[in-house]
């Protein structure tokens, strides 16, 4: 570790306030050609067809797919891992095999700003709050953090810092009131930075494999993350010690290794997505499993979950949360009686599942290996609009401009802009 970087215990950590936060307002940055002629068709012709014919079977008939997108960034030269849409500007941060990022603008597909120094391929891209700072994170184990410069625009931007820690990136989060960035690794720790400074915060030991995801209680309290051995750990960020631990010793836990969660807009639930197909309701207060929800196809991976507002009444209501997995299968529960609502359904593996923001936060839009993403009404479970473009596998899926667009990224190199509803002329 750099001499450099502080630790937690030379860090100033706020002292706790009335309203429990860890960041205080310190921390928070202020803003920084076709013939057209008919003619025979010989033998060769027919065997050529063939052949095409054949080919087309073995992509899936990709080369049919009807393109409904609204705007392409075709700049990645290799399968694109993820996208992030700014929380308030047309710009969207993708990363990709090709060991690159890039800030784009989604109404027209521009570059803005080419991220470098990656070595290996870039699977994360994360945006501050406050939009002011973008962090990569791949599988070097490099978090490059990039900021804007200036007041007028978005348009310019410079690198800022690399942090050291993880040796390979498995998620990044960014603390959803402050300037504080979390990063998983794939050698079972964690680390916290504060930014722009870039000192360690904190660094947390007590998974035991890869921890394959993590994110901050939506209240910025807490932080919860899973690894790929079905430890589940729920931390106060001004300490290294576990609130509490849930392993696969509990019989009622025991998840074939953790890929996925999320935690209810009131900070008091937790869903948690495992490798063979389980999912579990857990209770934050007392670290307990409350329910199970068995509605995926056994041994297939949970790969995302989100939480939909149906109501906009309660926010400390149990919630309703969906379900998606390589079982092709997205699922609705309600966890006040955790029952299944409805079933969604793609040909192939659900990759990605996003939430519109209010006031349509009862939609949402799931993507996935079939090459599609379709919106969705999760209060009756219909299908309001597919979405075709991409040609292989999307991968990754993030909403912008208020949830108007939704931007994905897929296998086929592309990154795609698709208005999530129907225009008023369709």
């Amino acid at each position: 570790m750099s001499s450099g970087k502080q630790r937690a215990d030379e860090v100033d950590m706020p002292e706790e306030e009335e309203d429990e936060q860890f960041i205080t307002e310190d921390d928070i940055l202020e803003e920084v050609v076709v013939d057209d002629d008919d003619h025979p068709m010989d033998e060769d012709d027919d065997n050529d067809e063939a052949d095409d014919a054949v080919g087309d079977m073995a992509e899936g008939s990709s080369a049919h797919v009807q393109d409904i997108s609204v705007q392409h960034f075709e700049t990645h030269t290799a399968s694109v891992f993820a996208v992030a849409c700014h929380p308030t500007q047309p710009l969207a941060a993708s990363g990709g095999e090709d060991d690159l990022g890039y800030i784009w603008d989604i109404t027209d597909g521009e570059i803005i700003v080419k991220l470098t120094g990656h070595t290996d391929s870039v699977t994360n891209t994360a945006w501050s709050s406050d939009g002011e700072m973008l962090a990569t994170g791949g599988m070097d184990g490099r978090t490059r953090i990039w900021r804007r410069v200036g007041k007028e625009n978005y348009n310019t931007w410079e690198f800022l810092t690399e942090l050291q820690g993880p040796d390979e990136v498995t998620f990044l989060r960014w603390h959803p009131k402050g300037a504080v960035l979390l990063a998983g690794s794939n050698d079972s720790t964690l680390w916290l930075w504060q930014l722009p400074s870039g000192n360690i915060m904190q660094v947390f030991s007590g998974h035991i494999g890869p921890v394959t995801c993590g994110e901050f209680t939506p209240d910025g309290k807490r932080i919860i993350t899973g690894d790929q051995q079905g430890h589940l750990i729920f931390w106060d960020p001004r300490s290294s010690s576990p609130v509490f631990k849930l392993t696969a010793e509990d019989a009622r836990f025991d998840l074939d290794g953790i890929v996925s969660l999320a935690v209810n807009p009131g900070s008091t639930l937790a869903v948690v997505g495992g490798a063979a197909g389980g999912v579990r309701v857990v209770s934050l207060s007392k670290g307990k499993v409350v329910n199970a929800l068995g509605g995926h196809t056994e041994g297939e991976s949970i790969e995302a979950i989100t939480f939909v507002d149906l109501t906009g009444a309660d926010p400390n209501a149990p919630g309703v949360v969906v379900t998606g997995g390589t079982d092709g299968k997205a699922l609705i529960w309600d966890l006040s009686t955790m029952r299944q609502r409805s079933l969604l359904k793609h040909d192939e593996p659900v990759t990605a599942l996003v939430t519109l923001p209010a006031p349509k936060a009862y939609l949402v839009v799931s993507a996935s290996a079939d090459g599609n993403l379709r919106t969705w009404d999760a209060r009756d479970g219909k299908l309001l609009r597919t979405h075709t473009g991409h040609k292989a596998a999307v991968l990754a899926a993030s909403l912008g401009l208020d949830g108007s667009v939704v931007v994905s990224g897929g296998d086929d190199t592309l990154c795609m802009v698709f208005t999530t509803e129907k225009e008023e002329d369709e």
